[in-house]
């Protein structure tokens, strides 16, 4: 299993960062287009629909994203959309959190697809948008859920007493929670200070936010940043385990489905694009 998840790791890598890199948009925008159309046939999947119907989703998606694309969202959305999409992701997570995965099936049908649909196609607007404003940015907003999720873990692993949601992810603890939280304070504090130095080809998230809102606001949004990849992984939890799946997909050998990758980047993108957008 290591060995496998350790390849698809180095080939998906091999694809990403040439694209990421590129000294023009478009081949990012092309390949995590092609990425969330997956997500888009997951979340069908997971979600009742038929073979069929589940690719046609994936597809409208995809299709959706293009046309964004195509209208100039890509650079510059429309700021209401960012909000939307952080209020969505906000009340799913109080969702998750208060009633479990049994509420999930007793919403109907149409509305957990379109629901799905809006805010994986919101996600990655924001991605493309962070990826437009420059590579600085975009790392940092990448850096900010990766340390949330790794310093959670070990943090969970060492004083983890409190369970955070036990009948969606028994192994999460608020004590997690909160050593994430912390571990991404410590990371912004780090980037802002050495990218006073320059050098770098855009401003940070997290310089953006201590600038453009103060130290103590912008730790503020940086700590509901956090926050909010939890929500990101609780819902697809909640999701997966309301109707008895362990992955959202085969699709990445070793590691489960795009959905089990990007859930927490989902939510932060566009509320990190709404804060740097005030």
């Amino acid at each position: 299993m290591l060995r496998q998840r350790i390849i698809t790791a180095l080939a998906l890598l091999a694809v990403l960062l040439p694209a990421l890199f590129a000294s023009v948009a478009w081949p990012f925008a092309v390949l995590t287009l092609v990425m969330i159309g997956a997500a888009g046939w997951e979340w069908g999947r997971l979600n009742g629909l038929a073979a069929g119907a589940a690719v046609g989703l994936g597809l409208l998606l995809a299709a959706a994203c293009a046309a964004a694309f195509v209208g100039g969202w890509a650079v510059q959305a429309p700021r209401p959309v960012w909000w939307l999409a952080s209020a969505a992701w906000l009340a799913g997570g109080v969702v998750a959190l208060r009633a479990g995965p049994a509420v999930w099936p007793r919403l109907s049908g149409p509305l957990r697809v379109g629901l799905g649909f809006a805010l994986l196609w919101a996600g990655w607007l924001a991605l493309v948008q962070a990826r437009a404003v420059g590579i600085n940015f975009i790392l940092s907003v990448l850096c900010l859920v990766w340390m949330a999720d790794v310093a959670a873990y070990f943090g969970g692993r060492a004083f983890g007493r409190r369970k955070l949601a036990p009948s969606i992810s028994p192994g999460k603890s608020w004590e997690g929670v909160w050593s994430g939280m912390a571990g991404v304070l410590v990371l912004a504090g780090i980037w802002a200070a050495v990218e006073a130095g320059g050098g770098a080809d855009s401003t940070s998230l997290f310089r953006a936010l201590f600038v453009q809102l103060g130290v103590l606001a912008g730790a503020a949004a940086l700590l509901a940043l956090a926050g909010m990849s939890v929500v990101g992984d609780l819902v697809e939890s909640l999701v997966k385990r309301a109707v008895g799946a362990k992955d959202s997909s085969g699709l990445l050998p070793g590691h489960g489905g795009v959905l089990d990758r990007v859930d927490a980047l989902l939510p932060v993108f566009p509320l990190a694009m709404a804060f740097v957008t005030l």
